[in-house]
């Protein structure tokens, strides 16, 4: 009998290995592609773009923060995978009625690998996942010592928003040799030119999701005007934010951006 503990401290057992899964988070989705359970995942949302040949092949059953319920309860699902940040707590509430929620709360990568083994706890895929987060703290624990580079890192444009030091986008950072400046402070703070001006910068990442920064060249134009000491990057989201099996490529992203970006002394 599967039974794992998930982020709300909930004990989920159940009878058997599920056969009808719901996912309702991305990197827990592409995670379920790579396990082969193909046949398993019933549906999905419509920002679970990992496999790409999913999003016609599967039941959308809306966004991550707008679930049909009664979408999901026609496919009468055995298990449903969610997220305390990507989904709404009313959502959470509402889908235990229909089958057991297995709820994550993935915060750094350490906790990016549990929730990976308990899937495989859940999906009777443990020598899978074993091999998969072996592989994956493998990568990481390969990666050098960089020299800090003080950073802020941008999710959203008007206004500005950043990581704080709770987030799983902050632990990546860190991986990185990017130093938070906002890591004293929770969640996604609102920011402003002039405060990013004070925070003398080294680098400044502009992630491609959840804003597009890297779509056109004015999404970035106000922030080179504003800080012309600092090196403003675009970067890629995924590596920073998906914590399924895209961490596999993430130490080579960061060790590969790294090396296109000054040091502290060159800066």
């Amino acid at each position: 009998m599967p039974q794992v503990t998930d982020a709300r401290g909930t004990t989920i057992r159940l009878p058997a290995p599920p056969r009808r899964i719901v996912s309702l988070v991305p990197s827990q989705t592409e995670l379920l592609s790579h396990l082969g359970l193909d046949e398993t995942v019933v549906g999905i949302t419509r920002f679970c773009e990992r496999p790409s040949h999913w999003q016609s092949e599967k039941p959308i059953v809306g966004g991550t923060k707008e679930v049909d319920l009664d979408q999901v309860r026609d496919l009468e699902p055995d298990l449903v995978l969610a997220n305390h940040e990507e989904n709404t707590r009313e959502d959470v509430a509402a889908l235990e009625d229909i089958a057991p929620v297995f709820v994550t709360e993935v915060r750094t990568v350490t906790g990016a690998l549990d929730m990976i083994r308990a899937v495989g706890t859940l999906t009777a895929t443990t020598d899978q996942t074993s091999t998969l987060a072996g592989r994956i703290i493998s990568r990481f624990s390969s990666l050098p010592d960089f020299a800090p580079l003080r950073s802020a890192y941008l999710i959203w444009r008007d206004p500005y928003m950043t990581v704080g030091g709770d987030t799983f986008i902050h632990d990546v950072m860190s991986w990185g040799g990017f130093e938070n400046v906002y890591g004293e402070q929770p969640r996604y703070p609102e920011v402003s030119l002039d405060s990013l001006a004070e925070r003398d910068l080294d680098v400044l990442l502009c992630s491609s999701e959840p804003f597009p920064f890297h779509q056109k060249d004015r999404f970035t134009a106000d922030l080179r005007d504003a800080l012309p000491n600092v090196t403003v990057e675009l970067v890629d989201g995924q590596p920073f934010s998906w914590y399924g099996p895209r961490l596999l490529d993430t130490p080579a992203y960061l060790h590969d951006l790294r090396q296109t970006l000054p040091t502290p002394q060159q800066a």
